[in-house]
């Protein structure tokens, strides 16, 4: 029996703006998919089917990734298809740590998941087949992927709002904005790209202070987006514990597309006692988590974790 680990991930900067080209920056996290390679799956995602066709789907658990039945939003359906994926290629014999073995997992994987999703990135993807902290840009739809750093005592800490956000709704409400205000959306995707690319540049070298700054820019600039397309981008809970955040030198902001899901306390320390009595009566809950440094792998092997 090989049991295969895929990461989840944390999209930090370039949501929505990745799309258009910008740099967006994601970290894999240390809570997995595992899929069994010598048990058949009862109910495998249309993303894993349409990945591996005829080839029965192996078994795959992604509870790390939920919380009492609801997403945590840690990219749970890319995790799961690369994991299947990697199974598959284990039961053949083949290492899905291998680096040309994670290549065609990851295209793979990526053109399955927009076919089913219609549409996205691929960074989740990314995520979970090489672990590590990416920076992850588009080329004319094709994907560049650099393993970076992040600025040296940067803490990150990771709360879930209690509520699981559908990406595919917001990225409906931004495509009607879009098509009825595009000056407005050309406007504020400049705003987003500009802090996205800032951010990138100063991942590795930069100082705290700056790579906040730019990430509180980012933050800006998609509260704004949200208020524009009359979606839920930057919840009113996300928005007060960002005043706290940068009281405390920090930024709070959404993971990802937002809506819910996670946010990301980002500073030179950890969030006071203060930000974090006020998340758990605005409903959040720390979660406990690290940076996966390994990505796609066949367990038991076990990552180092750095976060607070």
């Amino acid at each position: 029996m090989k049991t295969v680990v895929a990461p989840g991930k944390m999209v930090l900067t370039g949501a929505y703006a990745v799309l258009e080209g910008a740099p967006a920056i994601v970290i894999a996290v240390d809570r997995y998919a595992k899929a069994d390679s010598s048990r058949v799956a009862d109910r495998p995602s249309a993303e894993v089917v349409d990945a591996l066709g005829e080839t029965p789907a192996p078994s795959c658990d992604a509870s790390a990734l939920y919380h009492e039945g609801s997403k945590l939003g840690l990219g749970s359906s890319a995790a799961v298809l690369v994991a299947s994926l990697g199974a598959d290629a284990a039961k053949r014999g083949l290492d899905p740590s291998d680096p040309d073995v994670r290549s065609k997992i990851f295209r793979r994987a990526r053109e399955s998941h927009a076919r089913v999703q219609g549409g996205g990135s691929g960074v989740d993807i990314a995520a979970s087949t090489y672990g590590g902290i990416l920076r992850y840009t588009l080329h004319a739809n094709r994907p560049w992927i650099l393993e970076s750093a992040l600025p040296e005592g940067l803490v990150i800490s990771a709360f879930f709002s209690g509520k699981s956000a559908s990406t595919s709704n917001l990225l409906g409400l931004v495509g009607e904005l879009k098509a009825r205000d595009p000056e407005g959306h050309q406007r504020v995707f400049a705003s987003l790209g500009y802090a996205a690319e800032l951010a990138a540049k100063l991942m590795d070298g930069g100082s705290i202070r700056e790579f906040v700054g730019a990430t509180r820019a980012f933050l800006e600039a998609l509260d704004e987006l949200g208020e524009m397309a009359e979606a839920p981008i930057v919840p009113l809970s996300f928005k007060r514990l960002a005043i706290i955040a940068s009281e405390e030198e920090g930024v709070f902001l959404p993971s990802g597309a937002g809506g819910g899901d996670v946010g990301v306390f980002l500073g030179p320390a950890s969030p006071s006692e203060n930000f974090t009595s006020r998340a758990k009566l605005l409903g959040m809950q720390p979660l406990a988590i690290g940076i996966d440094r390994l990505g796609l792998r066949v367990s038991p092997e076990s990552a180092p974790s750095d976060l607070h």
